[in-house]
């Protein structure tokens, strides 16, 4: 299956996908850097901190402990930095969408202020432009008392470089989404801290194409076939989650195995989020200019043009899974936020392009081939790879013509259940 075009929409983020699988696998030799160099950007980011013009709770570690040690770069290109480092005995990783701390724009407070003593504006005139970045990083209308961690805390003489520190942060899209699913979601890693403008999260074993399983697995086809369907029950479980759980769906936009990872117990982790977008920035997104419908196409994610008026939907018409059921309660949402008036849903899913993002991009990888077939019965195989294709690809005759069928998500999660049971007998 070919990709679909990518490049008629105008709102271009920044594409790369930084995290890659292992050290060393699978990285381009252009996205690495020679150890010298993030050796003097470490200097130079330890050199602000000591005169005060960065600040962060990491870099006291970094800059003095020698707690925060880097040991390699994983990935840069245009300016964009994935480093791995060991922080007080654990791995974890060190990330900025831009090389330099200059490189953001400073916060507008401390443009025409030149008081030495402390902040002389209000808590609530920093929290009202704290939530006007995250609105224009990720759409959504928040209130000061719902920013969580993205709360400032200004303390001591240092505050301005705590404020510039803050402002780098809140120009990356990750960083802001990460931090407001910080203790919320178990499907995202947790930001463990920051150093100007790096944050920290925590090392996990990605995935790669470059293995038999999409995700580094060991042990006998059983073992593997069981850690597969753990794992695809843990993808159903984040879609679910991400539809679901906020008050806006939260939209993953390029679906492959790099982009996500999984811990020790199989939970499957999004680790690069940079193309997820809640439903107020999808639709921002979505709704440009168009001739032909391939001119919707961002990604993995899709809407339709509408030839009358030449303007994409929009409504994306196709989806991370097919819909469990109707969103007909308002879902829960984080720390107070509002939830929104409701949309109109249009016909999501009915068209021959709408290919479930995750069965296709990656359950059909599982379920579709040999992995793990001496050790699943042929019934579940066979009932398996054909919820799949019926999943992936609507207009397969297996589902309904040109309509995404209904309750699969109940059918996979079903069959997968039905899966593990078998081998834990087997296992008996």
């Amino acid at each position: 299956m070919g990709s679909p075009p990518r490049r008629r929409l105008s709102w271009t983020p920044d594409p790369t996908h930084p995290w890659g699988s292992h050290p060393g696998e699978g990285l381009p030799s252009r996205g690495r850097l020679r150890g010298g160099r993030n050796l003097a950007d470490r200097q130079m980011e330890c050199r602000d901190y000591r005169g005060g013009l960065l600040a962060g709770d990491l870099c006291e570690d970094l800059c003095e402990a020698g707690q925060l040690r880097y040991r390699r770069c994983l990935y840069y290109e245009r300016g964009k930095k994935v480093l791995q480092a060991d922080w007080r005995g654990r791995p974890v990783i060190l990330k900025s969408k831009e090389e330099a701390f200059s490189s953001f724009r400073p916060p507008g407070l401390l443009e025409d202020r030149a008081s030495e003593g402390g902040p002389d504006f209000s808590r609530a005139e920093l929290l009202l432009l704290v939530a006007g970045e995250v609105k224009t990083a990720l759409g959504l209308e928040m209130s000061g008392g719902s920013l969580g961690p993205l709360g400032p805390r200004l303390r001591g003489p240092g505050w301005r470089g705590q404020l510039a520190s803050l402002w780098s942060l809140l120009q990356q899209e990750e960083f802001v989404l990460l931090s407001l699913l910080q203790d919320l979601s178990r499907h995202t890693p947790p930001v463990l801290g920051s150093c100007g403008h790096f944050y920290a999260v925590e090392y996990l074993a990605a995935g790669s194409p470059h293995h038999r399983a999409l995700f580094p697995l060991e042990g006998t086809f059983r073992a593997q076939a069981r850690a597969v369907s753990e794992m695809a029950l843990s993808f159903l479980d984040l879609v679910s989650h991400f539809d679901n759980d906020f008050s806006h769906r939260l939209h993953l936009c390029d679906v492959k195995p790099e982009n996500f990872a999984i811990r020790r117990d199989f939970t499957v982790v999004a680790i690069d989020v940079d193309m997820a977008f809640f439903e107020p920035k999808m639709r921002e997104i979505l709704e440009q200019n168009c001739t032909r419908d391939e001119d919707c196409n961002f990604f993995d994610c899709f809407s339709k043009c509408d030839l009358r008026v030449k303007k994409c939907g929009a409504q994306r018409v196709n989806s991370n899974l097919p819909h469990l059921h109707a969103r007909t309660r308002a879902p829960r949402m984080n720390r107070g936020q509002r939830s929104p008036e409701k949309q109109p849903t249009g016909e999501v899913g009915q068209t021959p392009q709408s290919r479930q993002v995750i069965c296709d991009k990656i359950f059909r990888h599982w379920f579709s081939s040999a992995l793990g077939s001496s050790a699943i019965s042929l019934e579940l195989r066979l009932q398996l790879r054909e919820a799949v294709q019926e999943c992936a690809d609507p207009g397969h005759p297996a589902g309904h013509p040109q309509r995404a069928p209904p309750h699969v998500f109940l059918k996979l999660q079903s069959l997968l259940q039905a899966t593990l049971t078998e081998l834990q007998q087997a296992d008996h």
